[in-house]
């Protein structure tokens, strides 16, 4: 029998930045001689083109210089870089996973492929052979193929696929939160590709947007926690008036049809952009995030939870940003409501008891209530705190270790808990999923090993600090 090499899963791990070279360009007006000694010189195979402004107008390959030789023969050398290159530069965001990139790249038949940062700026520069020694599983490209995706029965594909990958990546030793963030970047391109597909449709019905427009995920796929029982938490921020709202009220509308036939139903609780309370423009979330901080009624403090976890994952990507950076400041310069949100986080309990005991109700844990929620909400109000950009729990807590509010063993140990707690859930839900069951966040005791078992206990029994850490840092800022 023939031995069939691994997988290698390190596309699943790594992210574009952290493999990607510098990015370097040339002028538009640089002739095709200028521009082959600037290749052999620096040793590029690919180079971004630029303006007299500086702005980036194209891309050039060693492709586009032979191919001009061959056409034009020794009047090539006469020709510019505007004269050879292509203007339609696809790109790929640098914190990306390098299975995305993998796949755009042999979907779309690319030797190089620029990554951006999340303001659209050139950062980096991924090449064919850099990228070679990378063997990873077909979800590579299965999920780029959401680029293309037209309909909901595609959006479902990559989806379908994750639970697989989830387990390989379990069994290779991969830990649950990088799982987590894989699957979660997944959520938020379907999500993004759904918003392309109803933008397309409207725009092809003669109704394009009638001012850009931003889809933002929310809750635990904005923060890159997500597992695989998904649901839809997601707003739209646009640049139009509150009469454009129809547009967006009728985009939000098919989006979460569109992703609800995929097979990410709608919010249970309404979360969602084709609801009024979770689309409008700068003024209406400027005015909205302000009432929920003055009033601070249990369901504004709800919203809060679900909404400081945002992602901009689709358009004018700058709107998402600006909101995150008008809402962080809003939250941290008002202490009573800072207060009133550690006394909220207060009340989520670890699934602990007294002497050590595991609270269970037939035979299973809920490890999201009772293990995740208390420090993911203690951790966003220490971040809110901070004013700390970051959405994901890790980043959060060692924003409050940098800070030297709480002992770095302490963040550790805390990163460590939800590591565990995402790892039970994760193989929980594999097994749910295997035995034709709906993936829950109940672990059935009888499925944690006995040396995860005293992990959990000893992580939850941690979890029960969060308060005091909590009132310590919202402390700290009075």
């Amino acid at each position: 029998m023939t031995d069939i090499a691994p997988p290698d899963l390190e596309p699943y791990r790594r992210r574009v930045a952290s493999v990607m070279r510098s990015v370097q360009d040339v002028p538009d007006t640089a002739t095709l001689t200028e521009i082959a000694r600037r290749m052999a010189t620096e040793k590029r195979g690919a180079l971004l083109v630029a303006d007299r402004f500086g702005q980036h107008v194209g891309i050039l390959t060693e492709r586009d210089v032979t191919r001009a030789l061959g056409e034009h023969g020794e009047a090539a050398l006469q020709l510019t870089a505007r004269d050879i290159m292509t203007p339609q530069v696809i790109a790929i965001a640098d914190n990306a996973f390098l299975f995305r990139a993998i796949g755009r790249m042999r979907r779309l038949n690319l030797r190089y492929l620029p990554a951006t940062d999340e303001t659209g700026r050139y950062t980096g520069m991924l090449s064919a052979r850099l990228l070679l020694a990378h063997r990873a599983l077909e979800g590579q490209i299965i999920a780029d193929g959401l680029d293309v995706a037209t309909n909901a029965a595609e959006l479902a594909h990559a989806r379908t696929a994750l639970p697989e990958l989830a387990r390989t990546l379990l069994e290779d030793g991969s830990g649950a939160i990088d799982i987590a963030a894989v699957i979660s970047s997944i959520y938020c391109d379907i999500t993004a590709r759904a918003a392309a597909i109803v933008e397309t449709q409207l725009a092809q019905a003669g109704q394009p947007a009638p001012a850009p427009w931003c889809v933002l995920v929310l809750g635990s796929g904005g923060r890159g926690e997500s597992l695989l029982s998904p649901d839809q938490d997601n707003a739209i921020i646009h640049a139009g008036s509150t009469e454009d709202d129809g547009w967006y009220a009728r985009a939000g509308e098919m989006m979460a049809d569109l992703l609800n036939e995929a097979g990410i139903p709608y919010c249970k609780g309404g979360v969602m952009a084709k609801n009024t309370a979770w689309r409008g423009n700068q003024g209406q979330w400027r005015a909205r995030v302000t009432e929920w901080i003055r009033r601070s009624s249990p369901e504004s403090l709800l919203n809060v939870d679900i909404f400081y976890d945002l992602k901009p994952v689709f358009g004018a990507l700058r709107l998402g940003e600006h909101l995150r950076r008008e809402a962080l400041a809003a939250a941290r310069s008002a202490p009573l409501f800072l207060r009133l949100l550690a006394e909220q986080s207060a009340q989520l309990h670890p699934a602990i008891g007294l002497f050590g005991r595991l609270r269970e109700q037939g035979g299973r844990i809920d490890l999201k209530l009772g293990g995740l929620l208390p420090l993911v909400s203690a951790a966003r109000v220490m971040a809110l705190r901070l004013g700390e950009p970051a959405t994901s729990t890790g980043s959060r807590l060692r924003a409050v270790a940098r800070a030297s509010l709480i002992g770095e063993d302490d963040i550790v140990r805390l990163i460590e808990a939800q590591g565990l707690i995402l790892e039970l859930i994760l193989r929980q839900q594999i097994a749910d999923l295997a035995a034709g069951q709906p993936p829950g966040s109940r672990v059935d005791r009888a499925m944690i090993r006995s040396r995860d078992l005293a992990r959990l206990k000893a992580a939850l029994k941690h979890l029960e600090l969060l308060p005091d850490m909590t009132q310590a840092v919202i402390a700290a800022g009075t």
